[in-house]
């Protein structure tokens, strides 16, 4: 694991990650909850928009404190 020792080269994988857990983590909310969150955004829902947002905050303060 010599590469990671590179700066730049974990936060690449870092950024990635965190990205991949972040869709995961929508995808599970959305699939435990009732409603259809692509939906409810294309009606413009600023409801949804705002739970959505609090889960993208949510895992990404639960990666943050996973890597550092």
């Amino acid at each position: 694991m010599d590469f990671l020792n590179n700066e730049f080269v974990a936060t690449i994988i870092y950024a990635i990650l965190a990205l991949v857990l972040m869709f995961v983590g929508y995808k599970i909310f959305d699939m435990i909850t009732p409603y259809n969150f692509a939906e409810e955004i294309k009606e413009k829902n600023p409801a949804v928009g705002a739970v959505i947002a609090g889960i993208f905050i949510a895992v990404a303060i639960i990666i943050k404190a996973a890597i550092a």
